[in-house]
């Protein structure tokens, strides 16, 4: 039996995941951020312009995403990743010393270059060096680090903004320290994880899977080695080699529309754009307007959005000790139909005006069952199902989906706000969970304890 060097992968497995903490902080910092960089660009009034610096970000995204097919399967995940960790370092830094409205747009479309690639790189990197038995649990902690990111994107924007009087006005907002400088260090404080991670990720072994694909089998043999043992090592190299005889890896992309690979394929993109449009993210991008809706003020809403991230971290660990004992199916199903049921009474709380300790309890219900199904598993299932061959243009495909998915999401919010009100958009998002539910029972096979040569040859 192989003994497995767990806390060497648990180390490499946790310097990966750093991008996934820095995805996280990026994507939340800016919903702390909000009430103050609107004002001091002058922009409160315009919604469009509001929309476009909430989701500017994800056009950066989209692009990392794509890219990262290319980039992974040509050089490897590690270098990549080295990547995107400089990008983040440069992005929190730029956006925080912006001056102008359109300084501030290029920046975070720097920053979402490096969550895009992120994004797709780490959890992928993560499954290709952990053990079959143990891949749900390491892979889920790059979700895990996603949600500390956030959880600590909320806590720095509570200890950096000071407190806002009720009912102060756009110019006392705006000429405020808030307003002028304690926004600016709600970004800065990227800067410090992300230098972490650019130094961190040099000490990275590369993905034996991707040097295996790339006729390089001697140098993935150590690592293997390292991770398993001898015996371990020389298996997992024969099941790999299975998979990759007579392919080239330029061919990968070629090789997405072969009709062998599209079930798979459309599995995973629908699966990606699912966690978007469920519309839990809505929560963490618009939570003052949420907040607002149920009678809180800024001050209060910061509040309430740690809260929120501590159950989100909370219910990520619930998720890292059923993954690989409970199975992504029932994990998937459980998410959708508690989610569709919680949006029900949220959309009623907001229809009959309840305000207050209803909503915010709804709200966490909401994210505990979020975070302990779609955000971790949807991750853990992409980096996962997709075979050896295709895997870097498969999970940027996918990865790519999810992004626009986001952004789509990410721009309608305030649109469907204002059209159907916030009872009619939770009900949408209602009826989307209800149709994730029942793709995932038809669809979705169960891949726990599996190789990823295993599901492949299953799938």
């Amino acid at each position: 039996m192989n003994k497995f060097n767990k806390s060497y992968i648990f180390g490499i497995s946790m310097v990966s995941a750093m991008g996934g903490l820095l995805f996280g902080y990026d994507w939340v910092v800016i919903g702390g951020a909000k009430p103050f960089y609107e004002r001091f660009f002058d922009i409160a009034s315009s919604a469009n312009l509001q929309a476009w610096a909430m989701s500017c970000a994800l056009i950066g995204c989209v692009v990392g995403a794509v890219i990262s097919g290319v980039v992974s399967d040509r050089f490897g995940r590690k270098w990549p990743l080295l990547v995107s960790a400089f990008l983040f370092t440069i992005a929190s830094l730029g956006t925080g010393m912006a001056i102008n409205y359109n300084m501030f747009v290029i920046f975070r479309i720097t920053g979402g270059i490096g969550i895009g690639l992120a994004s797709a790189l780490s959890p992928m990197y993560i499954a290709e060096v952990a053990p079959s038995h143990l891949r749900g649990r390491f892979v889920s902690l790059n979700q895990m680090t996603i949600v500390i990111g956030i959880l600590a994107a909320q806590v720095i924007n509570l200890l950096i903004a000071q407190k806002v009087p009720v009912g102060a006005t756009d110019e006392y907002i705006r000429t405020s320290w808030n307003g002028l400088i304690g926004w600016r260090w709600m970004f800065y404080a990227c800067a410090v994880p992300a230098s972490a991670f650019f130094v961190l990720t040099f000490f990275l072994p590369e993905s034996p899977r991707w040097l295996m694909k790339a006729g390089k089998g001697e140098k993935a043999f150590p690592t293997l080695k390292k991770i398993g043992g001898e015996e371990y090592a020389h298996q997992e190299m024969t099941n790999i080699q299975s998979t990759l005889n007579d392919v080239s890896e330029k061919m990968d992309f070629k090789a997405l529309f072969n009709p062998k690979f599209r079930n798979v394929l459309v599995i995973g993109i629908v699966l990606a754009v699912f966690q978007q449009w469920c519309g839990i993210n809505t929560v963490f991008n618009y939570a003052e307007e949420i907040f607002t809706a149920a009678g809180y003020g800024v001050s209060d809403t910061l509040f309430n959005i740690v809260i929120t991230g501590s159950v989100n971290l909370i219910f990520t660990l619930v998720a890292m000790f059923t993954v690989d004992k409970w199975g992504r199916k029932k994990l998937m199903l459980f998410g959708s139909v508690g989610l569709a049921l919680t949006y029900i009474l949220l959309g009623s709380a907001f229809y009959f005006q309840l305000k207050g300790i209803a909503v915010l309890s709804l709200v966490v219900i909401a994210i505990g069952i979020y975070a302990m199904s779609l955000a971790p598993i949807v991750w853990v299932i992409l980096s996962e199902i997709f075979p050896n061959r295709i895997r870097g243009a498969a999970m940027a495909m996918a990865t790519f989906a999810l992004w626009i998915a986001c952004f789509i999401l990410t721009y309608t919010f305030p649109l469907l706000n204002k059209s159907l009100g916030a009872a009619g958009t939770f009900w949408v998002y209602a009826g989307i969970c209800v149709l994730g539910f029942v793709f995932v029972l038809r669809k979705l096979p169960e891949t726990k304890g599996k190789s990823l040569e295993e599901i492949e040859r299953m799938i």
